[in-house]
């Protein structure tokens, strides 16, 4: 499945090589991606969809790839033409950065320099804007007879410290300075979060409120089967325990329902096999929840948090809820429902038939999914309004009965009816642990009939000239309007 009914996939970009890692700039529409040819190039997006301007539909020939014109394979085009016409993607610059392969990029925070890092061990700070490098640094030899020690990751933690881990498990903090135009050639601190196994990701953990910089001091690594805390002013602050299996990505989600040792935010780490597991911020020796992502056991390669501007209309989503997408090793996206902890299959997307999904972002306006893997990038919108009212009459938006799902998706709690709600346009669907089923059983049976509010959607008569039409009336009113009926009668 390439497609589906609550999204669009807008727009398809082919690259000359496999892409190994993508960044965003902050405030722009500007899209960086590096290359195992060790090719960084840069584009730009259009704006907005307000924003551009309506261009002749690309003439489609033979040879064409996921819709995309001819054009597109060219690859010699100053300007890539998206699938529906609706204006282009721009090359600003493009160059060989690297030998070997680009592993890594990260944007500073206010978007004026692009770090890379690559196999040749090498880490570079060029302009955003023209590409042209001003700084760059050799990384540290694991041993003295050892090749060049490759990065995994590269961060912007600050203004003043860049992190970059690397194949031997080496985590280096190195100073920037000239508004990170400069890079200390030795590191100011050296870590081993995970011994010898190689840090796969890391997440910085939001500053409190009592922070005077705004910035964050601390971030969280897995490499291996563990995850660690560490502290820019302290080393490593803790750890978990052995998960026995490789926890290859991170999530961190904030707003959630709060009470008893919950503070109401989550950190997410993505499994080789298939599983999300849960910890609870501040409790890092074990996880807290687990979620089955993928029963076919296909690894999470990246998670990311989806903005509420990305998301479809159809029902309804509570405000303790949030939804993270999740990119597998086979090509697809799944999204994941977390506070009920269950996947909305009927989101699926696929990003490709082959490659795995290495990268998932979302513009600065977060109406907007940027996704990458193999040799192509695409991007996605929430599907437009006229789709989606083609989808409810059609009534493929109902929800499918399967063994990851559940009839009614209800909180165990009695006072469930007074949480608010926001309209979002998510479905009511995933899988859902057997506790959740076995719970929930009698509560289903008992609901048969309702929405998702436990609400009847009738029609009801009160005299023979007169009727109420309502998807809001609850048992309670039923029952009175029955009995005025039956005594009118």
């Amino acid at each position: 499945m390439t497609s589906s009914p609550y999204f669009d996939n807008i727009c398809t970009l082919p690259l000359p090589s496999d892409l190994f890692c993508q960044a965003l700039h902050p405030t722009q529409p500007i899209l960086t991606v590096g290359l195992a040819s060790g090719h960084v190039l840069t584009y730009r997006l259009p704006s907005t969809e307000e924003d551009i301007p309506t261009v002749p539909q690309p003439e489609f020939r033979k040879g064409s790839i996921n819709g995309t014109s001819s054009i597109l394979s060219q690859r010699r085009r100053s300007s890539t033409a998206s699938e529906n016409g609706l204006g282009s993607i721009d090359t600003i610059w493009k160059t060989r950065r690297h030998k070997g392969s680009c592993r890594a990029l990260v944007y500073s925070l206010d978007g004026n320099i692009c770090y890379s890092g690559g196999t040749d061990g090498l880490i570079k700070a060029f302009e955003t804007e023209t590409g042209r490098v001003v700084s760059k640094i050799a990384l540290p030899l694991a041993t003295e007879d050892a090749d060049e020690d490759a990065p995994t990751v590269i961060h912007v933690l600050t203004p003043l410290h860049l992190l970059v881990a690397t194949d031997s498990g080496s985590l280096y903090v190195y100073e920037l300075k000239d508004e990170g135009r400069t890079i200390t050639n030795e590191p100011s601190q050296t870590h081993q979060p995970h011994g010898q196994e190689h840090i796969n990701t890391l997440l910085p953990i939001p500053p409190s409120s009592e922070s005077t910089s705004g910035y964050p001091k601390q971030f969280i690594t897995v490499g291996g089967s563990t995850l660690a805390v560490i502290d820019i002013r302290r080393g490593i602050i803790a750890a978990s325990e052995d998960q026995e299996i490789e926890l290859l990505s991170l999530s961190m989600v904030s707003g959630l329902k709060s009470g008893g040792t919950s503070v109401g935010t989550k950190v997410l780490a993505g499994q080789s096999d298939g599983v999300i597991s849960l910890f609870e911020r501040g409790a890092w020796g074990d996880l807290d929840e687990r979620i089955v992502v993928d029963r076919e056991g296909a690894s999470i390669d990246v998670l990311c948090e989806v903005p509420l501007g990305f998301l479809p209309r159809m029902g309804k989503l509570k405000m303790n809820e949030k939804i993270v997408a999740a990119g597998l090793d086979d090509g697809r996206i799944r999204f994941v429902r977390i506070g009920r902890n269950n996947v909305i299959h009927e989101w699926d997307l696929k990003h490709d038939e082959l490659e795995g999904v290495t990268s998932i972002l979302f513009d600065e306006a977060g109406t907007r999914m940027i996704t990458a893997g193999g040799s192509i990038v695409k991007v996605w919108t929430k599907a437009s309004p006229a789709s989606e009212a083609t989808l409810n009459m059609n009534g493929t938006g109902k929800r499918r009965h399967n063994a990851d799902s559940v009839e009614d998706e209800e909180d165990d709690d009695d006072d469930d009816s007074d949480d608010q709600e926001q309209e979002v346009e998510s479905e009511d669907e995933g899988g859902s642990s057997e506790e959740e089923r076995g719970g929930r059983r009698k509560k289903r049976k008992r609901n048969k009939g309702k929405d998702k509010s436990g609400e009847m959607n009738q029609t009801l008569s009160l005299t023979p000239n007169h009727q109420i039409r309502s998807t809001k009336w609850s048992l309670k009113h039923i029952v009175v309007l029955t009995n005025i009926r039956s005594t009118s009668a």
